[in-house]
This record gives structure tokens, C-alpha cells and sequence, in this order.
């Protein structure tokens, strides 16, 4: 039996796509054989993430070595760049084991937004840290261009799937206002005010938490703030809304989309990365520069359509690129490092 091991700052519970990503791939590659464990925040002493408490970060990172030396596995992938991710990547380099990486964000933007960084800063660091890998997982065909313009290499576009079976279409009953939905972290760089300021009359729904949210939930009193919603109660939103709306510029997949088209929800979204790799214009969604345009054009989709297009990107067919592309490889991996992973 094959092991696989994956580190990760992002775990549960968290709610996020890295996370939603690495649980269903993991309980695939299970399922064809292989051990699996997760190196995670959970372990480890932590301390919150400025600005963004939801996201814990590891402490004493360095525990992780006893794991490795332990669980000995035969591929070992590195999702996140945080505390955990760059302990890793500094044992496994230091121990000369090939590892694999993986992009889910567009880091340097996020950080950009926060803080100021200048996006050259942002992405000489992405360069440096996922340089060492064997290949770096990135989201899409779109995503991997714009990272090797940034000078990163070894680039596989592994995509993301949605569970037919769990996210399910229903039947809408008439409304005289249409109920136009958003589901994700409510934070500044996904770009909400875009969504919150379309001049239209509909019902604006907003799934999820996040440190902007007191601050939009106050600006506009008239928006439908949910909070979190897991399992069943999210499916029924999904399904619920005519048109999905996702204002990020900064995403650079977005699980949610698939989620949305599988319960029969087409999309209205920018022209972007991310969007540009899952929306078929006019026909699963609508993309336009002006966001209020794609919303109105996306009232008018088939919802049928929507749902076939979910029906074609499955996390069984991700799962198998996964395989491909990472598990199987013939690593010929040296003899471990013994003073690394004491």
C-alpha cells in the first residue's frame, strides 16, 4: 500500500475550497489503495492569523519531523504556505525528498490587499518557495499561464470536481422578485461591494462569515446575512437562488461555481481567471465586465444546463488527474535523511 502524506495549514474547521479540495481527493486516492495522513494546524500549538483570526497557523511547526520519519511515505505533498507548509518544505529540503506543491490562491494578490506588498515581492516569494518542488499543482490552464509569467515552473493544472450526487437540483416556484445568491469567505479580496452595489431588484443572499462581514452587514442592512451554512441547508440555497454571483477577481478556481451549476444554478461572474476555465458564456453562466450585465444575461439560462455542464467535472475525473499526475510518479526516492527527521 502506497502513502501519501499532506501538509497543510488549512484544515478543518476551517471552511474553504483548499480545505473541501484535499478532504474529497484524499477520500478518493483512499479508495484506490493508499494511506493517507494530514500534517495539520489541529496538532500543534497555534496562534490566529493577523487580520484574519479564522485561520489558525502552527506554532511549533517543527514536531512534524517525528510524523515524516514515522509514517515514511512514499509521496508527501505540501498544499499551503503558511507556518506548516514552510517547515516542510525546509525538512524535505534539507532531507533531499522530492515533494510536490500545490497553488489555490492567488496569494500575492491577497496580501497585496491586505497589506500593501507589492505583487513582485508576493510573487518572488511563491517562486522561491514552490521552486524545489518536483511539480506544483495550480487550478487551471488560465491559472498556470499567468503563474509561469511570473516565472514559476513545473506547473499541472489539476482543475476541481463537485459531487453530482450530494448537490442536487430542485424545483423553483414562482417569485416576483428573483433571489440572486453568493456563498464564500466575506472578506476584502473577494470583491462583495461589487455584488452588493449591482442595481437591480432581486433578493441578495449571502452565505458565509468573515472579517469584512460586520462592516458590509451594517453598510447594507437590507442584504440577507446568513452566516455559515454546512450539508443540506447549503444545497437548498444553491438551488434556491436563480443566479449565482461571484464578484472575486482574485479566486483562481472557485469550488462554488461547480456547486452552484449542480443544483441547476447558472453564474454571472467577470471575465477572469477562475471563471474564464468553468463558464461557458451563456450557456452554464455569464461573464461580462459589468458584473450587472452578466446577472441579467444569466436569468435567462436553462437551468438544465447548468446542471449537465456539473455533470462533466466530477471529483471522480480530478481524482484520477491527481493519480496521474502525482501519486504514480516513479520517484526513486533516497534514502531519508536521518539527521533531518530525528
Amino acid at each position: 500500500m502506497k502513502k501519501f502524506l499532506l501538509v497543510t495549514d488549512a484544515w478543518e474547521p476551517q471552511t474553504n475550497g483548499v480545505v473541501t479540495t484535499w478532504q474529497t481527493l484524499l477520500s478518493h486516492l483512499e479508495t484506490r489503495g493508499y494511506e493517507v495522513r494530514v500534517i495539520h494546524a489541529g496538532e500543534f500549538r497555534t496562534f490566529p492569523l493577523p487580520t484574519y483570526p479564522e485561520i489558525q497557523l502552527a506554532a511549533n511547526p517543527w514536531l512534524m519531523k517525528k510524523t515524516i520519519a514515522e509514517f515514511r511515505p512514499d509521496h508527501v505533498h505540501v498544499a499551503t504556505e503558511g507556518s506548516l507548509g514552510l517547515y516542510a518544505r525546509r525538512v524535505l529540503v534539507k532531507a533531499n525528498i522530492p515533494f510536490t506543491t500545490s497553488l489555490h490562491t492567488k496569494f500575492p494578490e491577497y496580501v497585496k490587499e491586505r497589506v500593501g506588498l507589492p505583487l513582485s515581492v508576493g510573487y518572488r516569494f511563491m517562486k522561491w518557495f514552490h521552486g524545489p518542488a518536483v511539480r506544483t499543482l495550480c487550478t487551471t490552464h488560465s491559472h498556470a499561464k499567468e503563474l509561469s509569467a511570473w516565472g514559476l515552473t513545473d506547473l499541472v493544472p489539476l482543475y476541481r470536481g463537485v459531487d453530482v450526487d450530494k448537490f442536487r437540483p430542485k424545483s423553483l416556484s414562482p417569485r416576483e422578485r428573483p433571489r440572486l445568491l453568493y456563498v464564500g469567505r466575506v472578506a476584502v479580496e473577494k470583491n462583495l461591494e461589487a455584488f452588493l452595489d449591482i442595481d437591480i431588484d432581486a433578493d441578495k443572499v449571502i452565505v458565509g462569515d468573515g472579517p469584512q462581514r460586520q462592516e458590509l452587514e451594517s453598510k447594507y442592512p437590507d442584504v440577507h446575512w446568513l452566516g455559515y451554512r454546512k450539508g443540506q441547508p447549503l444545497v437548498d440555497e444553491y438551488a434556491n437562488a436563480d443566479v449565482f454571483v461571484f464578484p472575486s477577481l482574485t479566486d483562481t478556481f472557485g469550488l462554488v461555481l461547480l456547486e452552484a451549476n449542480a443544483c441547476g444554478t447558472p453564474v454571472a461572474a467577470y471575465p477572469v481567471v477562475g471563471p474564464i476555465d468553468i463558464v461557458k458564456n451563456g450557456y452554464n453562466g455569464c461573464l461580462n465586465d459589468d458584473l450587472a450585465v452578466a446577472v441579467r444575461e444569466a436569468l435567462e439560462l436553462r437551468r438544465e444546463d447548468a446542471r449537465s455542464h456539473a455533470e462533466a467535472n466530477t471529483w471522480e475525473v480530478v481524482a484520477q488527474r491527481l493519480v496521474d499526475h502525482v501519486a504514480e510518479v516513479d520517484w526513486r526516492r533516497p534514502e531519508l535523511n536521518a539527521r533531518w527527521l530525528a
